[in-house]
């Protein structure tokens, strides 16, 4: 399955350096390639060092999920033991759905953990468009564009100056992140009007299993979502709920509606 997130991870680590810029305000000299001790989910979505030495922890999403603030306290924490100091933190959100999550962990009066909460479409992506990255351009499909046909034919443009190996590779990044704004066909359309040669575009079959797979994972993302949503409000997730979460036929969207309405597990059945 070829998921956002692989995509996004390469961008940011490559060639990508405006949107760090962007983001945090730093400069990563290194990334880590870091599993943290004893915990759930072992490992940070990306760690990375500065110049001035400062770390940089982002976490990427593309749901909201409730417990995300207590997620990131834990990570800083983990953090912290293995290289003893907290890191900057950036919870980057590229779903679709408005972002309902909070920049900070406060449970008490006496604990607050803050950490930079942004949501990809409120960040320029006319200036990412314009950086010499190309990172940065694929990435500014995320982000907030006044014209998406005409930035979308700028990033085909660009990756079609590329080499043959990198044209590939950025492509089919794009064709992932397009998938999170539900413009791969806009991105396929473009493609088709550029020469560029040998990449997933030009192979019917794994161009559909890619779209397939991006949809997929997208599905799955938030059926997880939902399930937590369920299990918090109702207690254990019933069998005849969790099938109709992991059938690809489910209206997710409309089904998490239902259950912030719901005063019972009956009044979600189908």
């Amino acid at each position: 399955m070829f998921e956002y997130d692989a995509a996004l991870k390469i961008l940011l680590k490559g060639s990508a350096e405006m949107t760090i810029q962007a983001l945090s305000g730093l400069h990563v000299k290194r990334w880590f390639d870091v599993e943290l001790p004893r915990v759930e989910e072992p490992r940070v979505d990306m760690l990375g060092e500065a110049d001035d030495g400062r770390l940089l922890h982002i976490e990427l999403q593309s749901s909201n999920d409730p417990a995300m603030p207590l997620r990131m306290l834990d990570y800083g924490v983990r953090v912290t033991r293995q290289y003893m100091q907290f890191p900057k933190q950036v919870l980057l959100y590229v779903g679709t759905a408005p972002l309902t999550m909070p920049s900070e962990y406060r449970p008490n009066d006496d604990v607050l953990c803050r950490y930079r909460c942004v949501d990809f479409r409120e960040i320029d992506g006319e200036r990412l468009l314009a950086s010499r990255g190309i990172g940065d351009n694929v990435i500014a499909i995320l982000a907030h564009l006044g014209n998406q046909r005409e930035a979308i034919r700028h990033i085909v443009g660009r990756i079609g100056a590329l080499d043959k190996l990198s044209r590939g590779a950025a492509m089919e990044q794009l064709m992932i992140l397009a998938g999170l704004r539900r413009l791969a066909p806009t991105v396929e359309e473009e493609a088709k009007r550029m020469p560029i040669t040998e990449n997933i575009l030009d192979h019917e079959v794994l161009g559909r299993e890619y779209k397939k797979g991006m949809q997929q994972g997208m599905h799955e993302g938030e059926a997880k979502l939902l399930r937590r949503q369920v299990s918090k409000r109702f207690g254990n997730v019933p069998q005849w709920l969790d099938e109709l979460l992991s059938s690809p036929t489910t209206d997710l969207e409309s089904l998490s509606d239902r259950v912030l309405d719901a005063k019972t597990l009956d009044e979600l059945k189908p």
